[in-house]
């Protein structure tokens, strides 16, 4: 694994002076040299946590419970569904580690030098999407804190929506710091979550009368008799789906790791027990809020609101808590893979920060506050829907680096129009095909789905096309993979030419 990191920095030093004056390089999007690699097991860990510790996580499971499911049964689906998508999460970021190429950079490979762009933006849209959501969330934290401050707050015309923008201006300032900045943040908001989420936590099982108390309570969150059989893989599907996204540009973080091992453990450390926990958490404090307030409290913002209300100063750290951990999770998830993806489109022209910016304000034209209204939209259209997509490219870039070319590629020609991964004209037809074959199947149930009352997800009676999206990504995953593979071999697919530099370390 050591000598993977050591390959990519070799080539590195030969790379600005062959390809410096490419259309397809900047300094963004070169591979990272040996400075650049400083993230740790702590720092990658500490990046999930950042990322996993939000109100979206917490009100996943619940959301699950509104449609049918027990206390239990949601968690599983939880837990399940992460340790799944930590499978193609961590096939892809060999690559980042390896080679030191972000995301866009690395689909060239697959989708070609000019088809890559078909993968970066639509997973940069669908950040795009995931940021404005983010921010509508923290402007409502805002919003509460500017309530409890001053009393004439609601009444104020658009309150919420004034709240949504100084959150989103914000963020911007935080942009421009780019990814080191990025690093830093997450390190120090990690202890601050978690701490956030124990105490809270603690809350509801003493305020509650004890966890047995507790978790019989849990049972008046379920509003539905859906069988559980029939929530299942529509469920599963989206918790897989909940972060498909960053399976697709984890190598825009592991580009900086020191070491595979250093990137592996820390994904495993930090991505599936952070997100069950606090998970765990949602169901737990939400189950408590039925004892103490007679009625469920889904939204932690609005909880933490009724809790402090009476005491400005608790009010406002628990904001500032909340606060962070939206900014945490917009900036490592939102925002830094679709900069790079956009910078993709004109290198000469879109930084990594411009890219912020072209991000930033695409998701205040996303309707965020649409998609978060209810719970079915949240998880049964808007989740399952992208995820099926996304699930089609992770698909054909996981077998095109590891069964198509063997975890070879050469750096050189990822940054060249004429080099082996120019394909027909810049694009990889095979991909394009592939990703089309997994995708189209699902589109009638998406359809579906999305024109169900209320966003409903969940129909009734679909047909045998229609059901094919209850499976969501896990049909167009296999499905596109299996389909590029054969194509791929078929059309004289065949493994990728190892470079000099490896050639040199196998000699020796």
């Amino acid at each position: 694994m050591e000598r993977d990191v050591a390959v990519g920095r070799r080539e590195v030093e030969r790379l600005e002076e062959e390809v410096g004056s490419s259309p397809l390089y900047n300094e963004d999007l070169a591979p990272t040299g040996a400075e650049q690699r400083t993230w740790t097991t702590y720092n990658i860990a500490a990046l999930w946590v950042g990322m996993s510790v939000v109100i979206t996580t917490y009100t996943l499971a619940s959301g699950l419970m509104v449609a049918g499911m027990n206390w239990w049964q949601a968690l599983l689906t939880v837990a399940l569904g992460n340790v799944l998508v930590l499978i193609p999460m961590l096939l892809n970021a060999h690559a980042g580690t390896k080679y030191g190429v972000p995301f866009p950079v690395f689909v060239r490979s697959s989708f070609g030098v000019r088809g890559a762009n078909f993968a970066a933006i639509a997973r940069a849209l669908v950040a795009c999407g995931w940021f404005g959501i983010q921010t509508w969330i923290g402007g409502l934290a805002v919003d509460a804190l500017a309530t409890a401050a001053y009393g004439g707050w609601q009444d104020v015309p658009g309150h919420r929506f004034i709240t949504f923008f100084v959150f989103w201006g914000v963020q911007v300032a935080v942009i421009m710091f780019g990814v080191e900045g990025v690093r830093r943040f997450e390190s120090f908001a990690a202890p601050l979550l978690l701490m956030g989420g124990v105490v809270l936590l603690v809350w509801g099982f003493v305020a509650g009368g004890g966890v047995g108390h507790v978790f019989t309570a849990s049972a008046k969150l379920q509003q539905s008799s859906t069988p559980f059989w029939s929530l299942f893989w529509t469920g599963l599907a989206a918790n897989v789906g909940y972060w498909i996204t960053l399976s697709l540009n984890i190598p825009d973080f592991t580009r900086y790791a020191k070491s595979q091992r250093a990137q592996v453990l820390g994904q495993v450390i930090g991505l599936p027990p952070t997100m069950t926990a606090f998970s765990f958490l949602g169901i737990a404090v939400t189950a408590a809020t039925v004892v103490v307030f007679g009625k469920p409290i889904w939204d932690p913002v609005a909880l933490t609101t009724k809790i402090a209300g009476g005491i400005p100063a608790l009010l406002i750290a628990a904001m500032i808590i909340v606060a962070i951990a939206q900014i945490s999770t917009n900036m490592a998830a939102n925002v830094v893979s679709p900069s790079f993806d956009f910078s993709n489109l004109l290198p000469r022209y879109i930084s990594f920060r411009t890219g912020g910016l072209i991000t930033a304000v695409i998701g205040i034209i996303s309707f965020p506050w649409v998609l978060y209204e209810s719970a079915s939209a949240y998880i049964f259209t808007w989740l399952v829907g992208y995820s099926s997509l996304l699930g089609a490219i992770a698909a054909v870039m996981i077998s095109d680096y590891w069964i198509v070319r063997r975890r070879n590629l050469s750096v050189p020609d990822l940054y060249k129009t004429d080099g082996r991964y120019a394909y027909s004209g810049g694009w990889n037809w095979r991909a394009i095909v592939a990703v089309l074959v997994g995708v189209v199947p699902v589109i009638p149930g998406f359809v579906k789905a999305a024109t169900t009352p209320n966003f409903g997800g969940v129909f009734q009676n679909p047909s045998l096309v229609e059901s094919l999206y209850n499976y969501g990504l896990f049909f167009t995953f296999f499905a596109a993979g299996l389909v590029y593979v054969v194509l791929s071999y078929a059309t004289g697919g065949i493994r990728e030419p190892a470079t000099e530099s490896e050639r040199e370390q196998e000699a020796t």
